[in-house]
């Protein structure tokens, strides 16, 4: 009985979570879609996730610390602020 609780609290856990990382994803594809390209998000996503995650989905604050990182940001991140995208 004990192993089936716990299965379906696993369960039921991981669908919180999917679904709570669903609507995060909206919220910031949503709220990105006003600042630079897909192309340009694509590239800085990554650097997002590592550096600025408790900004989300604030994209003002995300940019705000991308920025604060940017000699700690990948390449391709990095190449979008040079190139006046962030």
């Amino acid at each position: 009985m004990k192993a089936r609780f716990l299965r379906y609290a696993g369960a039921k856990s991981r669908a919180r979570r999917a679904s709570t990382i669903g609507l995060f994803l909206t919220l910031f594809a949503s709220a990105a879609s006003a600042q630079g390209t897909p192309e340009q998000r694509r590239a800085c996503t990554p650097d997002v996730y590592r550096f600025c995650a408790g900004e989300i989905p604030n994209v003002r604050a995300i940019t705000a610390c991308l920025r604060r990182n940017r000699a700690n940001l990948s390449e391709a991140c990095r190449t979008v602020f040079d190139q006046g995208g962030g």
